[in-house]
């Protein structure tokens, strides 16, 4: 095992498969050049060259719509956004050619194609900057998301994505770039849609992905402190979701609770709690509660970030609430 910084993981897997593969190229704005706007790619241009380290125009769209096409005649393109925010103006390219090509050219192209970048809340960054939109890619037909909560799974499933034959949202953090982990030193992969159980327990299940696992993880801390005992699953991918992981453990605790950095309404967590309640309704002993974000845009003012945001505290009330203890 070696320590690496998640940016680190993620350069080694982009770095591997390129020397791997020379189809696969890297593509957005400030990758080359400036060695990436987190420093993800440093020294890849060095590398590879600027054929297959491309710089870009701020042109979302545009770079996008380059990266479908070259996949669709037999390249592996990684496409970066600076942050998912951005993707919103090349979603067009993603949901209605990446998503959709092989379907609707009857199985004649694919798109085998890796979007890449950070989601959701970094800190100050405002109401534009600060969005999670892993629920409005999974809800897409075609796609495939992931959202690694540490450098080996960064590594391990990004290096699935390059090869997976279909498109693949991979969603990072800019608040994970510098954490730091063990990490394997030979080859290896992680399969997309394998959850993983980080820590077994028999009071209660609790679930999460991406970012905001620190806070899931400091939840189990706590929550050991009085005695109460609960099972962490990362769910690591969000189409496909790995639900038999999920309900075997509720089978063992009888209850579950969701933490989420996203907005309420048609969530990750809310797929889940349908579908563990629908399909392990007989072990449960409580609804399923859901951690998520407020309901609002992101406030710039620290004090609104801090309210905004699910914390440690939240979580622990909602393992007692479905534990019915005090």
């Amino acid at each position: 095992m070696k320590t690496l910084q998640f940016r680190e993981a993620l350069r080694e897997a982009m770095s591997e498969e390129m020397r791997r593969d020379e189809r696969v190229f890297l593509m957005g704005e400030e990758v080359a050049q400036y060695n990436g706007a987190y420093k993800v790619s440093q020294g890849m241009l060095d590398e590879f060259g600027e054929k297959r380290v491309i710089d870009t125009p701020i042109a979302e769209l545009g770079f996008a719509g380059i990266g479908v096409g070259a996949a669709m005649n037999g390249l592996r393109p990684i496409i970066e956004f600076m942050t998912f925010n951005f993707s919103l103006v090349a979603i067009d390219q993603v949901i209605n050619s990446a998503a959709k090509m092989l379907s609707m050219s009857g199985g004649q192209y694919g798109a085998p194609m890796v979007f890449r970048g950070p989601t959701a809340s970094a800190g100050q960054l405002g109401a534009q900057h600060s969005q999670a939109f892993e629920n409005w890619y999974a809800n897409t037909p075609g796609l495939k998301v992931v959202v690694p909560s540490d450098p080996a799974d960064a590594k391990g499933l990004l290096k699935s994505a390059i090869r997976d034959d279909d498109p693949v949202i991979f969603m990072e953090s800019e608040q994970m770039y510098g954490d730091k982990g063990e990490v394997p030193e030979d080859e290896y992969t992680i399969p997309i849609g394998s959850a993983k159980v980080v820590s077994e327990g028999t009071d209660v299940t609790i679930v999460s992905f991406g970012k905001i696992m620190k806070v899931a993880h400091a939840a189990v801390d706590e929550l050991a402190k009085e005695g109460i005992n609960a099972e962490l699953i990362d769910l690591r991918t969000v189409r496909p979701i790995d639900y038999a992981t999920l309900i075997e453990s509720v089978k063992k605790t009888n209850r579950m609770v969701v933490v989420e950095e996203a907005w309420p309404l048609a969530s990750i967590s809310s797929e889940l709690a349908y579908m563990v309640q629908r399909n392990a309704f007989d072990y449960m002993d409580a609804p399923v509660r859901r951690i998520t974000t407020q309901d609002t845009p992101l406030s710039y003012a620290p004090t609104l970030v801090e309210a905004w945001y699910p914390n440690v505290d939240q979580v622990v009330r909602a393992v007692k609430d479905v534990m019915y203890v005090s």
